[in-house]
Order: C-alpha cells, then sequence, then structure tokens
C-alpha cells in the first residue's frame, strides 16, 4: 500500500505546479492548489513515517527497473522524518505567503509566478530526501535550485538580482563538483546506486577513495554552507521576500546536510574522515556566530548564525554513533522549525515597524506585545536556554561527544572533541547574547532612547548593504500570524515531546550505524 504513496511526495506538487501555472489568472483557486497539495503531502509523509517507524520502509523501483539499473525511491526513518518536516514547514510558510500576498497585493509574491515555483521546489526538496542513487539526487537538487533562482529574484529589484546572480554562480559550482564526482564514482564503481556504493566503493584503493569523498563533501558543504564555502549566503538570502527567505534558511541548507549524512553513514561507511568534519564543524560554529555579532539587520543577522549553527550538525555526523546520529537528527528536525519561525517572525516586524535594523526600531513590544513573544521564544530555543529543543538537541550532541573523547579509540583526537563542544558552548552564549540584544533593542527599548542607542551602534555594528527601508503598515494580517504561531507551538511540541522524538531519532539512527540495513532494503537478495 505504502509503495504507491511513495512517488506522490513528488507527483503531487509537479502536478500542482502545472495546474497553479494554468490557473494563473484565477489567485484564489491558485493559492488553494499549492495548500491542498501540500497538505496531502504532509498527510502521506505522516503515513510513511508511520509505517517506516513499525519496521516497514519502502522501497519503489520506478517503472519496474529494479536496481541497480532503475531509479530508486527508498523511505526509511530518517527520509519520513525528513519529509515529514519539511512537508509541514513548507505548508505553514505558504499559508504565511498567502496572508502576505492578500495583504500587500501580491506585490511582494505574485501569485502566477510563486505558487508554481514554490511547488517545484516542494518536489525537489522531497525528491532529495527520498533518492536511492546519487544521479537522482542531483535531479532533485537541480529542481529545488531551478526554482529557487525564480523565488530569489522575485519582483526584479536591483538587490535580489545581485544577489541571485551570487546565487546561481555559487549553486551552478556546487553542483559542477556534484556531477563530477558522479561522473567519477561511476567511472570507478559501474554504479551511482547509493546502496551499491557502499560495497563497491570500499573495494577501490584509499586514494581513489580520498578523491570521491572529498568531492562529493564539498559539493554539498556549498550546499549545507559549511566553513570556509558559506561567504555566498548571508547576502543571498536576506534580499527575498519574507517567506522565500524562511524556506531557504529553514530547508535548502538541510538538504545538504542530510546528503553529507547519507554520504558518511552508507556510501563512505568505510572510509572515516571524521577528524576533518570534526574541524571543519567547529570552524562553522565559531565563524558564523561572530559574524552575526556585527549585524544590525535582523535578516543578517539570522543568516549568520543560520551558518553557525550547521556546525552542530556538522559535528554530531563526525562524531558518528547512535547517540550522535540520534541528536544530529532531532537538531535538524529542531533548527528547521525554529530558524524558519525566526524568519517568518522577522517579516512580521519588517511589516509592522518598517524595517529590520536595531538602528531603526524600537517600542514594539509595547505597540504589539504579541510580536514580541513570537520572536522571543525562539530566540531563546535557537540560543539553546533550557529547557527548549535547542538545549537538548545541543545537550546530545555534546553527551555524543564526551562519549567519543572518553573512547580508547578516540585518545589521540579526545582534545580535538572537547575544543569542538567548547566552540559549541560558546556558540550558543554568543547566539544567545547577539538574540537578546536584538530583541532587547527592538522590543523593550523606547522610541525616545533610538537616538541614543543608534550613534552608539554604528560604529560596531554593520547595516545590510543597500538595505530597503519598507513603509511601517502597523497590522499583522491574521493568516501571517496564525502561521508564525503554528510554528512557535511546533517548536514548544518539539520541547514537550522530546522524549518520543528522541527515541524515534535514535531509531533512525540505529539504522545509519548499520549500513547493511539501508543496502538490504534496496537489495532484500543481497547484491549481484
Amino acid at each position: 500500500m505504502t509503495a504507491s504513496l511513495v512517488p506522490l511526495v513528488v507527483l503531487l506538487p509537479l502536478l500542482g505546479a502545472a495546474v497553479a501555472l494554468i490557473l494563473g489568472r484565477y489567485r484564489r483557486v491558485q493559492m488553494g492548489v499549492g495548500v491542498a497539495v501540500l497538505s496531502v503531502v504532509a498527510i502521506i509523509a505522516a503515513v510513511l513515517l508511520a509505517a517506516a517507524d513499525a519496521g516497514e520502509p519502502t522501497v519503489v523501483a520506478v517503472g519496474g527497473w529494479e536496481a541497480p539499473f532503475g531509479i530508486v525511491l527508498v523511505v526509511d526513518r530518517l527520509s519520513a522524518i525528513m519529509l515529514l518536516i519539511s512537508a509541514i514547514v513548507l505548508l505553514v510558510v505558504l499559508v504565511y505567503a498567502v496572508g502576505q500576498g492578500v495583504a500587500d497585493r501580491h506585490r511582494e509574491t505574485p501569485v502566477s509566478i510563486f505558487h508554481p515555483s514554490y511547488l517545484i521546489l516542494s518536489a525537489g526538496v522531497f525528491n532529495a530526501f527520498i533518492a536511492g542513487d546519487l544521479f537522482n539526487l542531483y535531479v532533485g537538487f537541480e529542481i529545488l535550485l531551478a526554482a529557487s533562482y525564480v523565488l530569489l529574484t522575485l519582483g526584479g529589484t536591483g538587490e535580489r538580482i545581485r544577489a541571485g546572480v551570487t546565487y546561481i554562480i555559487v549553486s551552478l559550482v556546487s553542483s559542477l563538483f556534484f556531477l563530477s564526482a558522479i561522473a567519477l564514482v561511476y567511472g570507478a564503481t559501474g554504479t551511482a546506486n547509493i546502496a551499491q556504493l557502499s560495497v563497491r566503493i570500499a573495494e577501490l584503493p584509499q586514494h581513489v577513495q580520498l578523491i570521491l569523498h572529498l568531492l562529493l563533501l564539498m559539493a554539498f558543504g556549498i550546499k549545507a554552507a559549511v566553513f570556509p564555502l558559506s561567504f555566498w549566503l548571508p547576502d543571498s538570502y536576506p534580499t527575498a521576500p519574507a517567506p522565500v527567505t524562511a524556506v531557504f534558511a529553514g530547508l535548502l541548507t538541510k538538504v545538504g546536510v542530510y546528503a553529507i549524512i547519507r554520504t558518511e553513514t552508507v556510501i563512505f561507511a568505510e572510509h572515516d574522515l571524521s577528524i576533518l568534519l570534526m574541524v571543519v564543524g567547529g570552524l562553522t560554529m565559531l565563524i558564523g556566530i561572530l559574524g552575526a555579532l556585527t549585524q544590525a539587520d535582523i535578516k543578517r543577522l539570522l543568516s549568520f548564525t543560520l551558518v553557525s549553527h550547521i556546525g552542530y550538525m556538522i559535528f554530531g555526523i563526525a562524531v558518528g554513533g547512535e547517540l550522535g546520529l540520534a541528536a544530529t537528527i532531532y537538531y535538524v528536525v529542531h533548527h528547521i522549525t525554529v530558524q524558519t519561525t525566526l524568519f517568518l517572525t522577522t517579516g512580521l516586524i519588517e511589516r509592522f515597524g518598517g524595517a529590520t535594523s536595531i538602528n531603526r526600531l524600537a517600542g514594539l513590544l509595547k505597540a504589539s506585545p504579541l510580536l514580541g513573544i513570537l520572536f522571543f521564544v525562539p530566540a531563546l530555543n535557537l540560543g539553546g536556554i533550557p529547557p527548549f529543543s535547542g538545549f537538548l538537541g545541543k545537550t546530545g550532541l555534546f553527551l555524543a561527544g564526551a562519549d567519543e573523547a572518553n573512547g580508547t579509540d578516540a585518545a589521540g583526537t579526545a582534545w580535538l572533541v572537547w575544543a569542538v563542544i567548547a566552540a559549541g558552548a560558546i556558540t550558543s552564549l554568543i547566539t544567545l547574547y547577539a538574540l537578546t540584544r536584538f530583541w532587547n533593542m527592538v522590543f523593550w527599548r523606547g522610541r525616545g532612547e533610538l537616538e541614543g542607542y543608534e550613534s552608539e551602534l554604528l560604529g560596531s555594528v554593520q547595516e545590510a548593504p543597500a538595505g530597503a527601508t519598507v513603509t511601517a503598515t502597523r497590522t499583522t494580517p491574521v493568516l501571517m500570524v496564525a502561521a508564525t504561531c503554528t510554528l512557535v507551538a511546533l517548536t514548544l511540541a518539539l520541547t514537550i515531546f522530546a522524549g518520543p522524538l528522541f527515541e524515534l531519532a535514535g531509531r533512525a539512527a540505529e539504522n545509519l550505524g548499520d549500513p547493511s540495513v539501508y543496502v538490504s532494503l534496496v537489495f532484500p537478495g543481497g547484491i549481484r
């Protein structure tokens, strides 16, 4: 039964995009198509997760061509978790976009372009999470990237076009690395099937494995925005409309993280680059958060915190083991939700206050207490304040790192593990400081104090390049507020139900710890 549902998570958004494009003149119908499609996909993802967690993961050979000759779609626990959280977030953000579009008469998100592109982006994200071979994973990346080019440049302003050019160039370079890696992998092993590669890669000479491994990590590292491959992100994401920025920040980098997880746990399970990943993870944390400290614009500040918190996920992948991978999966889900929430709230702040800079905003708590709460709760969560999910996820990662450092096999690198744990703790504190500083100045500070603060801050923080101030409307459309409140509630649910969620992540990590489990799903009769 579930096998027939798997292709629908990609086909429905693509068909919905076609219908939305045809119905471009009927705005309400077009918006309804988008919401209906993503609602159905979210339900399908929940069914697939229930089946996978019950011990019945789903593998579909597209067109009846069995692996390794045909395209294989695989939904195990990890894929199902990523499908469900991404479908929920995409649906909620779409509702937010509908509310913004109706209120602004679609100036920021023209319906005829936005909805088809958004659904195509969704199809690419879903396809990447269920791809059973590298080339289909590449196709998923290209689908979502093609749609993201359109979404990033909506409105055609000079600022967005400049950011879009940078994003396109970086994405093309990443795609070139990925396609080159696929070609080399296929030339060396004769296959691009992920399950089959887990066996054949191990048969290659060590130097060949190293080259292929580094090429794939470089391609996925650009997409995940790890240091030093993250330079493009802070200037690209903040220029887009709030719903687009929220989806980009919350989801797109996690597709790269997901690809790294598959690379390290299945394809190169026998080839260890954990030391490199640990160093990269630690540097990503610190460099990203230090960049956030110098920002006056909340969009750029959040973009730098996005980069820094990718470092926690890379650290968890490097630590490995059941606890490390479980904490990484939980943290990925947490970060998708919290980061998206903060960007949606920023969209409300920009709409209500007319700007996103601490040098131009003050007194918003008195004007809109609800807006203050909607920012404050996820800010504390991202900063790792107990008992929120950010604290729980980081604690899991640090405990996994401590176990690794205390292990006999890690005696030579224990100092590195402890150094990255220290970097993670420092990053968490600086994140909390940066976000609470923004909240204090924007919400708590009175309007009368704005001038004095402005002269004090301009010498130490940077405004967004060519930043534009929008007209304050002092209104908050119901759909936009409802969507943001829904995600805030979801972030709290991740804390309230942390026990069952960690257990689910642990079961997913248990499967990841043994690549033969993935191989047996795709090749139940053994690899021929």
